[in-house]
């Protein structure tokens, strides 16, 4: 066998096993740090368990996602994660997988379907903490920036961020803008900002805060408006002064969301939607 170079066929023993100690991970795009540190974190904790991970892109487009819901079925892996796409409105393929007892965890950006496991940040927490801060900070006019409203995440942050304006009697102290990508999220800045005076603004988002960085950098506006972002936690570290954001950790939701895959995978046929904390990182931008 060592000199022959010899592998075991795996494939063929995971036939006999009926089982083939693979996970599929589906994910709109790798393009940010986020899903970055959520698949780092998974393969860290399914290498314990000697399984391996599948990754495949849908692209933000829902019919490569069933295409790689197929793949996923033809490979026979033992479960599947998955992180929907803005335009996934059928889900009827996702309960056709539930109905055959694959094991299906859905994390961050997740469908509407009720009988479902579900690992998510604290979207709204997290968007109630930025909201508090920038009351308690006694912001005046605030431009805040939201992602494309098709998103479950973007509901729910924009829900809890502006009724912790309304419970403080402040609604009118912001605006709320929609970006869907870190483009667009500057292109609104550098049109709201040379338009109107703002004293703050909020970035839902990693990619969000790219963007308005880059246009407030360009108008040297950086140092004269306050920041605070949601972010996974590094892009803030790279300006200076450090941005002051609200924690929704990947690599946190990633370990979770091994953790209840594997007890889908051992025969738990519960539902369960869990959150991972939000925490405020202090920086130097509010």
């Amino acid at each position: 066998v060592k000199e022959m170079d010899y592998e075991p066929n795996l494939f063929a023993a995971g036939l006999r096993r009926s089982e083939s100690r693979e996970i599929g991970i589906i994910v709109p795009t790798l393009t940010g740090f986020f899903y970055d540190s959520f698949i780092t974190a998974v393969v860290e904790e399914a290498r314990k368990q000697k399984y391996t991970i599948v990754v495949m892109l849908s692209g933000d487009d829902p019919e490569i996602e069933q295409q790689n819901i197929r793949i996923c079925k033809q490979r026979r892996v033992d479960g599947i994660m998955v992180c929907v796409t803005s335009q996934t409105r059928d889900v009827s393929y996702f309960e056709k997988i539930q109905n055959q007892q694959i094991p299906l965890l859905f994390f961050d950006k997740v469908p509407d379907m009720p009988a479902s496991n579900t690992v998510c940040v604290a979207d709204n927490r997290a968007a109630e903490i930025a909201a508090s801060e920038l009351i308690k900070k006694n912001k005046q006019s605030v431009l805040s920036l939201f992602a494309d409203t098709n998103f479950s995440i973007t509901q729910k942050r924009l829900v809890s961020y502006q009724q912790a304006f309304q419970d403080s009697g402040k609604s009118d102290h912001c605006m709320i803008r929609y970006a869907r990508s870190s483009e667009e999220a500057e292109q609104i800045v550098l049109d709201e900002v040379t338009k109107n005076k703002y004293d703050a603004v909020f970035c839902m988002s990693d990619e969000i805060l790219i963007g308005t960085m880059k246009a407030l950098q360009c108008m040297k506006s950086q140092n004269t408006i306050s920041i605070i972002s949601i972010s996974n936690g590094f892009f803030p570290t790279l300006y200076e002064p450090e941005i002051t954001y609200v924690e929704t950790s990947g690599r946190k939701l990633g370990k979770q969301a091994f953790a209840r895959m594997l007890q889908l995978m051992q025969g738990d046929t519960g539902k369960q939607h869990i959150e991972v904390e939000a925490v405020l990182i202090g920086g130097g931008t509010l």
